[in-house]
């Protein structure tokens, strides 16, 4: 009876931890279908980039602003809506059709690059800097999963070679590949971190882009064009080393240091300015998402002026950019100033006019 009881006692005890771990587990590393938008870092951006001339000293700097991305758990959920600045988002509503999370970060990484490219284009159109467009090949930003190719490659891939033919743009991978029929395979040559594979990989037909065109046959992934821009002028190159930061929004504020490094004095005058949003290579400033975020995200590193894109109307509806930060600004009675900002033109004008920070 004795060992009976013993071994009654025992169970409960296993049960009681398992119970717990399984609790434990549930709440907070169960991952849910959501995202935690928060807060992320304000980044000086004179580390990230490289010019010919050196650095004048200039007392001011410019600063990129990140949204920290976090999966939620139910710990997350519940805690979002006592924490301040947190905002839940759906995952889907940021996933293309049949995109993994994987891929989804891998695609920033690619638009992030493109972003560079704009940026340096923007600041070298204001400066009349001639310069080029070189293509660098062709990156994987999703693999769809119903066709071979998912087998054998997978997003972050570079394609180098489609049978004998090298690929260095999307028109000529289309252009080869028209000729051939589903089913048939075509030997892939691809470079993964480093290392260069050549696989055989089964063609298939492509989803129709809303029903209106015929149907194509294809690899079944979603790659996206590469380029650098290169100044005919060896003396004004600009490269740009990031790191892991992905998305498009911080291509202003590359264009306004890139502009600082390229021209005599210090154009932030000694002020510490931090901004947000997309730029393409005529120097239009478009809007992006998080911005409040990133108001939170400045006022911590002590910016004292935050550009941000204006708000715009696209048929009809209000995309607010300017109007987001401004709300966000009063709430944490910054004294950091905002400025809206449809162009670099926008932006250089307002630096322009701006009387050097005493004692900076």
């Amino acid at each position: 009876m004795g060992d009976a009881g013993h071994l009654k006692r025992a169970s409960r005890i296993v049960f009681s931890v398992f119970t717990a771990i399984a609790i434990i587990y549930l709440v907070y590393f169960l991952p849910l279908p959501l995202y935690i938008f928060k807060p992320g870092t304000a980044e000086a951006l004179a580390p990230m980039v490289h010019t010919k001339a050196a650095d004048a000293g200039d007392k001011g700097k410019f600063m990129l602003t990140t949204v920290r991305v976090a999966d939620a758990t139910v710990f997350g959920y519940l805690m979002s809506f006592v924490r301040p600045y947190e905002e839940l988002r759906m995952k889907q509503e940021l996933l293309r059709k049949g995109e993994t999370e994987s891929e989804y970060t891998q695609r920033q990484e690619v638009v992030m690059l493109s972003s560079q490219a704009n940026a340096i284009q923007a600041a070298y159109n204001k400066l009349n800097i001639p310069y080029h467009i070189q293509k660098e090949g062709l990156v994987i930003q999703q693999v769809y999963p119903e066709f071979p190719a998912h087998e054998e490659l997978r997003a972050g891939d570079y394609l180098l070679k489609v049978d004998e033919m090298e690929v260095t743009a999307l028109k000529e991978l289309q252009t080869y590949l028209a000729s051939k029929k589903a089913g048939d395979t075509v030997a892939v040559t691809f470079k993964r971190k480093g290392t260069v594979q050549t696989k055989e990989i089964g063609l298939g037909v492509l989803p129709s882009e809303g029903g209106t065109q015929p149907q194509r046959v294809g690899l079944g992934v979603v790659p996206a064009e590469l380029q650098s821009i290169k100044a005919d002028a060896e003396e004004k190159q600009v490269t740009i080393k990031a790191g892991d930061i992905g998305g498009p929004s911080a291509g202003l504020m590359f264009s306004l240091e890139i502009y600082n490094r390229l021209t005599e004095g210090d154009i932030s005058k000694g002020y510490i300015i931090a901004g947000t949003g997309e730029i393409d290579p005529k120097g239009n400033v478009g809007v992006i998402g998080g911005i409040q975020h990133k108001i939170v995200a400045a006022d911590k590193a002590g910016a004292e002026i935050f550009f941000s894109p204006k708000d715009i109307e696209v048929q009809g509806q209000k995309i607010p950019n300017y109007s987001d930060a401004l709300k966000r600004a009063e709430e944490l009675h910054t004294k950091m100033k905002i400025v809206p900002v449809g162009t670099i033109g926008d932006a250089l004008s307002y630096l322009e006019k701006l009387p050097p920070k005493a004692g900076g």
